[in-house]
């Protein structure tokens, strides 16, 4: 199927994800096709939502309300999973999107991607790893923005992260020739088939930068 027709399913977990990046996830978003359906739970009477309220009609989102049945609470997370059940095999949807920083929807993605869905994540940091790492991709909102990011010094702890530089190192093995070089794109395939990973979690625009701040492969 033509990547730019691929129908979405967006599904916004508003009592746990900043307004104020939307735009943000939009565009991300729009890389992959077209957002077919677009709903958000949360509890609408709640003024911590007037964020996500103001953005409704500017975006054509449906709210779906869910009142708190408990204290320190809400139903939200098992509505959002039970339509997303039900738009996944009633609608013909290609790539189902979530905007959470809970971890609760884990299991609905694992099964998303069993159906073969593309599933995107996007949450701030203190989103737990297993929501992250079942992603297909998964981009932190409270993740620096490369411009900004350039203007700074990067961060110097990056050759102290084992995950990450055992990734990097496991993705050049299995895509050099037989000199021993690899070339970026084919990196870069490896690492997405495998992981959630984003350079731009890092602050980097693209692999190649993220390669030259690490400091540890011959470019």
């Amino acid at each position: 199927m033509d990547e730019i027709k691929q129908k979405i399913a967006l599904f916004i977990d508003a009592d746990n994800a900043p307004a104020s990046k939307f735009e943000k996830v939009l565009s991300e978003v729009a890389k992959y096709g077209l957002v077919t359906i677009r709903k958000a739970y949360g509890n609408w009477k709640s003024p911590t939502l007037k964020g996500w309220e103001e953005l409704l009609h500017e975006y054509a989102i449906q709210p779906i309300q869910q009142y708190d049945l408990t204290k320190g609470k809400n139903a939200s997370d098992i509505a959002m999973v039970i339509d997303a059940m039900d738009i996944m095999y009633t609608k013909e949807i290609d790539v189902m999107c979530f905007i959470s920083s809970d971890s609760d929807f884990t299991p609905m993605v694992t099964r998303a991607l069993a159906e073969g869905k593309v599933v995107l994540g996007f949450g701030e940091r203190k989103t737990p790893s297993p929501f992250v790492n079942a992603c297909s991709k998964f981009l932190y909102l409270d993740a620096p923005e490369t411009e900004e990011a350039e203007k700074e010094p990067k961060p110097k702890n990056l050759k102290s992260d084992a995950k990450l530089i055992n990734l990097l190192r496991q993705a050049i093995e299995a895509t050099e020739d037989d000199e021993g070089w690899a070339a970026l794109g084919p990196v870069g395939s490896n690492i997405s088939n495998r992981t959630s990973f984003d350079c731009r979690n890092y602050g980097f625009k693209n692999l190649s930068s993220l390669f030259k701040e690490v400091d540890l492969f011959e470019l």
